[in-house]
């Protein structure tokens, strides 16, 4: 529990020296109302008298979660859309649990910089940046990694033992946008003739990438 609270207490203190992706707030509290169907930067507020202390409230990253895909991870959210309380104050969480082997594949967050906590095992990661430069490093339970906002990154298991990590963010919301999927599994399709001309590959090949990055049909 101590080691727990600890990995939380390390994020928070760390994303409070970040500059804030979000806007600043202009109110005490602001707690998203996913229901008003307005769109603004954000969510709009519920009214005071609506708000209860389960709008700041998250207990879901306090176990692994099942892990049953083909990259052997999941990634458990703590944003403004599982803790509405978040709404305007520029923080989440996410819990990150990893297979042995697994990967959680390369991606970008658009609207944050992500401070990962090692809770347990041991991971290869990494970032790249716009200029093309891999910066990787092997860490290891009780270790901190930083992945600057907006560049492709990822983490892999390589490990012989589950691993997981807890991750921080300086958005309410920091969006993820996944590499493979976004270019092979977009609604609608990128066209055949982008990919083959950008991957230098064949339209078989795009097809069996797109085929197998296809939503599983329920």
């Amino acid at each position: 529990m101590a080691a727990k609270f600890f990995a939380y207490f390390v994020v928070v203190v760390a994303l409070s020296g970040v500059a804030k992706s979000d806007p600043d707030l202009l109110q005490d509290i602001c707690v998203a109302d996913a229901s008003a169907g307005v769109k603004v930067n954000g969510f709009a507020c519920k009214s005071d008298a609506a708000v209860t202390e389960a709008d700041f409230f998250f207990s879901g990253l306090a176990k692994p979660a099942v892990i049953n895909n083909t990259v052997g991870s999941v990634v458990t959210g703590a944003n403004v859309v599982q803790i509405p309380g978040l709404n305007t104050l520029g923080v989440s969480l996410s819990r990150i649990d990893y297979l042995p082997g697994g990967l959680n594949p390369p991606h970008t967050h658009p609207r944050a910089t992500e401070i990962i906590f090692v809770l347990e095992g041991e991971l290869d990661v990494g970032f790249i940046t716009t200029s093309n430069k891999l910066y990787s490093k092997s860490i290891k339970k009780g270790d901190v990694f930083v992945f600057p906002k907006g560049l492709v990154h990822f983490q892999k298991n390589n490990g012989h033992m589950p691993a997981s990590v807890i991750a921080g963010f300086n958005s309410q919301f920091p969006g993820t946008q996944s590499i493979a999927a976004t270019l092979f599994a977009s609604t609608p399709a990128v066209p055949d003739n982008v990919l083959t001309k950008a991957f230098q590959i064949g339209t078989k090949e795009v097809n069996k990438i797109k085929s197998r990055l296809a939503p599983k049909k329920s």
